[in-house]
């Protein structure tokens, strides 16, 4: 994005996108234009659709993703630019769940509106494949733990055992002081 041309709300903490494609319109575009699966998905999705039962609702679940990922970064395709759509990948992590990848104008995008992450969500049935997808700003990204030097981590260790270390400090003092 070469031009400074507002696309999106830069100014939302996070924003929903959300599409449903029907699995038939999908399973004629891959039938009658053979181009269509090498110029809208990556080898990488190409290969996990064939690899399938039905390749069919694993490309219609990938294309309504690039959708839901367009919706909830507030553009569309014309944004994007049609040549583009690879710039949208969907990778299966090692536990087998779906994460957006974003390259190109997508990611610059999705930069210029301070977006770290894009959750998604795959489904379909027989009919339908449907996809959402969450654009995650620093604003309500999760915290991680923070992490705290050896004495801190000592100190609170030393207060969570207090209450211990008084209980049995009064348990010895009433049992000395009895005998």
């Amino acid at each position: 994005m070469s031009e400074q041309k507002h696309i999106g709300n830069p100014f939302a903490k996070a924003s929903v996108g959300v599409d449903i494609v029907p699995i038939a319109r999908i399973k004629q575009a891959l039938k009658r234009t053979p181009s269509f699966k090498r110029t809208v998905f990556t080898d990488e999705e190409v290969a996990y659709c064939e690899s399938r039962t039905n390749p069919s609702q694993s490309y219609a679940a990938r294309f309504a993703a690039r959708e839901a990922v367009l919706k909830a970064l507030g553009v569309g395709f014309v944004d994007l630019g049609f040549h583009r759509l690879q710039d949208i990948a969907v990778v299966i992590d090692e536990k087998g769940r779906p994460h957006a990848c974003l390259e190109g104008v997508a990611k610059e995008i999705a930069s210029a509106q301070g977006v770290l992450d894009v959750a998604i969500s795959l489904s379909h049935t027989p009919d339908v494949a449907v996809a959402n997808a969450v654009a995650i700003t620093s604003a309500i990204k999760p915290k991680g733990e923070e992490e705290i030097s050896p004495a801190e981590e000592m100190l609170q260790d030393f207060k969570a055992a207090r209450p211990l270390l008084d209980e049995l400090d009064a348990q010895l003092a009433t049992q000395f002081g009895k005998m």
